[in-house]
């Protein structure tokens, strides 16, 4: 039972290896080398192909010679948007009729929109030849002004789309409760207004496709690195007018996503035309500063709130105006509406709030689509209401853990209806808490901090608590407007006539463990050792439809899909071994890779002879199917606390403890923990997306996008609490962007509680040495030790 509000998780069959530490199944073949990633990819008759792209950021295009490039030894062909004049532009399907959707070309046409945006691609036998092709090619541009950041936007003297003047793609009110009589009880007032940097994902592996034609049999295939592997299948079909069923997707081994690769670009389709086009094995990988300059970012955002507080420290009343910078183009599938609606929904935070209204508004710049990154919009709401809470407690002289509990939601509210709209279906926010100050000795290092004060040293302590919105189902898609994303997950196993289990999902492995936790779920489901289940990445040839992996739901909605999928093949089982021992199946049980007679000791029949009996007939052995499409979301929650030392920057401490439901594998669920608040640092610390007022980007390689490194992340103390959530099997919720969303504003908050004797409030990220040094030039010199 759900220890929140009383409600049951529904139960999986479970044995010794769901909760337990397992190694990870993948490790080996990745460390030795042996993992096929798409640049290992060498079909015969490989051509490769390289982009030109525009060095403006907006711009007409006049001319584009292409005849010395074709010229060029090895170049194959030399395509233009008008040798593609016929194909449609990427268009994501929505159904949002108060939102601009402006297709986008797969080479631009006419004009260009973005520097780095595709204007031609060159074939060639090796990737050499195909990049000295595509430097002889000569394009004549006239440069245009350009709609360089969110200011100039909204200033609106230059339109990115001529169907929306005012640079908006979208605006919105999201409203609840009399925001009006919130503000006419408040004791005080508090305004601010937080920029948040512009972030690229930066995964290890770049993105990449490899595209082959099989003109007898008329069947494309794309080995593609990518999260969503049927939404690429019915983009890449729908674009090129082909049947779903002669379109096939595999997903290589992915090195990493983390929102990036749920995308569909124009260089995938391209790359699938191209192979059809020339009748020959075409591959694309980009190199790191394509991804800079032509792949998703995200998270660029303003938010200006307006918050009522009474004294006692209690949020009466939010009011905000988020502002997201979208971008040149909608992004398929989601579309515009992407980060800053997600802001907008989860600024409330795990926090009481019945007053609340924020307007949002999307706007259109020249810079690459807004797509999505590990949180969604969420850490920028959690950086908001994170901060808010620090700012009461400084307002009302009260301690920020004090002024945490009043406002957090108590256990016996759930499930808890946010002033947005959003269930919070179970959650222990106070426990949360409590554990995580007890880990720091919190009283104790506030004495520290008073102490080192005293001898000019600035010692800050930051709490964040945040809640996770995750594993959205269909029936959230479908309010979105966005179409193209099924909602639900599914799965497939085929007991072998050899007894092993093969494993199909339509959720692809990306670095995150599937390949273990998915062996255990269905190691434990169907009573059988690990080394018998074999979970194969993705291929949509052998993989039923679903949506992908991203958004935190691969325990939830992929392992639902495996609870339904494991529960109909025991009952095939079940069934098969009643015809083979001749009993009813009522009389039988499962147990260690057989099914035995109840009571009846020595009276069984194994899984591989019931597999065997049933490919007698030629098929493929015992198969059974299952989905699952989450009735509404979970919202995994957790507490972070960051302890920093401004004046020699170094962590002094880290500490979260995460509430995701039960762990199906605790060893991976702390690695993506570990994984994510080290993002989490990058974003609060380190990293930022920089275009001048042209449209033109300065930090296109990682000497100028920094990253942090095995040096710079502090050692973590995890602690878990494990509250289940109804209505899923197992109960479990998602962890894959908890850490991301929880670090930045536990640093910022400890950034700021070091500072805040100096008046300093570091209320844009990052927080830079640079921008650290011009913030404390205003204030009075530091006193000397």
């Amino acid at each position: 039972m759900s220890a929140a509000h009383g409600q049951p998780a529904i139960a999986v069959t479970t044995g010794k290896l769901v909760g337990t530490p397992v190694r990870r199944r993948e490790d080996p073949r990745l460390l030795t080398g042996q993992a096929q990633f798409v640049d290992d990819l060498h079909p015969a008759g490989l051509l490769h192909v390289a982009f030109l792209r525009s060095p403006h950021a907006h711009a007409l295009i006049e001319a584009v010679d292409a005849t010395p490039a074709r010229a060029v030894p090895g170049v194959a062909a030399v395509v233009t948007s008008a040798d593609i004049a016929a194909l449609p532009l990427l268009t994501p399907p929505m159904d949002a009729p108060d939102c601009l959707v402006p297709g986008r070309p797969l080479l631009a046409r006419d004009v260009v929109r973005f520097a780095g945006e595709a204007v031609a691609a060159v074939v060639a036998t090796s990737r050499y030849a195909a990049e000295d092709g595509r430097d002889a090619i000569a394009v004549r541009y006239h440069a245009l002004s350009a709609v360089g950041s969110l200011a100039a936007a909204r200033a609106a003297t230059v339109a990115v789309h001529a169907a929306r003047p005012d640079n908006a793609y979208y605006r919105r009110t999201v409203e609840s409760g009399d925001i009006a009589a919130a503000f006419a009880q408040a004791d005080l007032v508090i305004e601010r207004r937080f920029r948040h940097p512009r972030l690229a994902a930066v995964p290890l592996e770049t993105r990449g496709t490899v595209a082959a034609y099989d003109a007898a049999a008329g069947a494309l295939t794309l080995w593609a690195s990518t999260q969503a592997p049927h939404t690429l299948r019915a983009a890449v079909a729908r674009m090129l007018g082909l049947p779903l069923d002669q379109v096939r997707v595999v997903a290589a081994v992915v090195g990493g996503g983390f929102g990036l690769k749920t995308h569909i670009y124009p260089e995938d389709v391209l790359v699938a035309w191209l192979a059809r086009h020339l009748g020959r094995p075409v591959k694309w990988v980009a190199d790191r500063q394509e991804d800079f300059l032509a792949a998703t970012h995200a998270r660029e955002t303003e938010v200006a709130m307006r918050a009522a507080v009474r004294r006692d420290g209690v949020l009466l009343g939010l009011e905000a105006t988020v502002e997201g910078n979208v971008g040149a183009y909608a992004i398929y599938p989601q579309g515009p509406p992407l980060s800053a609606p997600g802001t907008a929904a989860m600024l409330p935070g795990p926090y009481r709030l019945r007053h609340y209204r924020a307007t949002v508004v999307g706007y259109a710049t020249h810079a690459p689509p807004d797509g999505a990154y590990r949180g969604v919009g969420q850490p920028v709401a959690a950086l908001v209401h994170e901060r808010l809470m620090d700012l009461i407690a400084q307002a009302t002289g009260l301690d920020p853990a004090d002024v945490r509990r009043r406002n957090l939601i108590r256990d016996d509210e759930f499930p808890y209806t946010s002033a947005t709209g959003m269930v919070y279906e179970s959650g222990q926010y106070h426990a949360l808490l409590e554990r995580t100050l007890a880990a720091l000795d919190y009283a104790a290092l506030r004495r520290e901090q008073a102490a080192l004060r005293r001898q000019g040293r600035y010692l800050g302590i930051g709490l964040a608590c945040v809640v996770e919105f995750s594993a959205a189902g269909s029936a959230n898609y479908r309010r979105r407007g966005v179409l193209a994303v099924p909602g639900y997950d599914a799965a497939r196993l085929v007991l072998e006539p050899s007894g092993r289990v093969v494993v199909w999902t339509s959720l692809p492995a990306m670095g995150q463990g599937l390949e273990t936790t998915f062996a255990q779920l269905v190691a434990d489901g169907l009573g059988v050792s690990l080394e018998q289940v074999d979970v194969r990445q993705t291929d949509t040839a052998h993989a039923p439809l679903g949506s992908g992996c991203f958004g935190s739901r691969s325990a939830i909605v992929g392992g639902g899909a495996l609870h339904h999928a494991t529960a109909a093949l025991r009952e095939r089982l079940l069934a098969g071994a009643a015809e083979l021992l001749e009993v009813s199946a009522a009389d039988l049980e499962l147990a260690d890779g057989a099914v035995a007679v109840r009571g009846v000791p020595g009276k069984a029949v194994a899984y591989a002879e019931i597999a065997r009996a049933a490919a007698a007939g030629g098929g493929p052995g015992l198969v059974a199917e299952g989905d699952f499409d989450p009735p509404a979301q979970t919202f995994p929650s957790a507490c972070h606390a960051a302890v920093v030392e401004v004046d020699v920057a170094t962590g002094q401490g880290y500490v979260v403890v995460e509430d995701c439901g039960p762990l199906i594998n605790p060893t991976i669920v702390d690695g993506q923990v570990q994984g994510a608040v080290a993002q989490g640092l990058g974003g609060a610390l380190y990293e930022e997306i920089v275009y001048d007022e042209h449209g033109q980007l300065h930090t296109g390689s990682l000497m100028d996008y920094l990253l942090p490194g095995a040096p710079e992340v502090p050692a973590l103390e995890i602690d878990h609490l494990a509250t289940p959530a109804p209505g899923v099997p197992g109960g479990f919720k998602g962890v894959g962007e908890g850490g991301v969303i929880g670090a930045t504003p536990a640093v910022a908050n400890a950034v700021a509680d070091a500072l805040a004797p100096l008046g300093v409030e570091p209320d844009e990220l990052p927080l830079t040495p640079e921008r650290l040094h011009r913030w404390l030039r205003a204030v009075p010199p530091l006193p000397h030790r």
